[in-house]
């Protein structure tokens, strides 16, 4: 079993306030949650208006497996026009790591 997680640093578009970033972020969260079958929710820079850092897991049989969905939720956030993908962070973990 493989467990991958994925933490990506956004920079928001056009955000004045906190409930502006909120009406930018809750939709990226549900569509990866959606598209990919994956956990994600915002975990960072809560109280900033035009940062944000979105979390991403993942768990599966293989090591491939994982990879190629968290491939596929980078390349979404990517193409997202109302925000800019500055960085990524990803971590895999085996069952049998110790």
């Amino acid at each position: 079993m493989f467990t991958g997680s994925l933490t990506a640093d956004l920079l928001l578009g056009d955000v004045h306030s906190l409930k502006g970033k909120r009406a930018v972020v809750k939709p990226i969260v549900a569509e990866l949650r959606r598209r990919f079958a994956v956990a994600a929710a915002e975990v960072g820079d809560q109280d900033l208006h035009r940062r944000v850092q979105v979390g991403v897991a993942t768990v599966a049989g293989e090591a491939r497996q994982v990879t190629d969905v968290l491939d596929a939720c980078e390349r979404m956030l990517a193409e997202r026009p109302e925000v800019t993908l500055l960085a990524t962070h990803r971590q895999l973990i085996s069952d049998t790591d110790s």
